[in-house]
């Protein structure tokens, strides 16, 4: 089964925040950034449903950089809902992810 996926504009706003702050380390740094992150979304075509849940939400652990993606699936769609920064206090990134999952919609 392949899914549809929807990137929320929160994660949008996530993904240029982190993308900014590899970019300060180097231009480079931030495309590579942006890049990687998007291929990881992208897997969840096909691989969406299969990574851990994280309360009510999946997470998908980017393979190159200490980021969580964070989705629902919603019928036939994968909703990327977050992506966080794991080396952020555990408290702070639930407190952004609260809200999200219905805000999203």
């Amino acid at each position: 089964m392949s899914f549809e996926v929807e990137i929320t504009r929160f994660a949008l706003k996530d993904l240029e925040e982190a993308r900014n702050f590899y970019r300060r380390q180097g231009v480079e740094l931030g495309d590579y950034f942006l890049d990687a992150l998007l291929t990881d979304i992208e897997s969840l075509a096909l691989y969406g449903g299969i990574h851990p849940r994280v309360g009510r939400l999946y997470r998908l652990l980017s393979r190159r950089f200490p980021y969580g993606i964070y989705y629902r699936i919603a019928g036939k769609k994968v909703e990327v809902i977050a992506v966080l920064d794991l080396r952020r206090n555990p408290s702070e990134n639930a407190k952004r992810l609260r809200g999200r999952g219905e805000a999203a919609r």
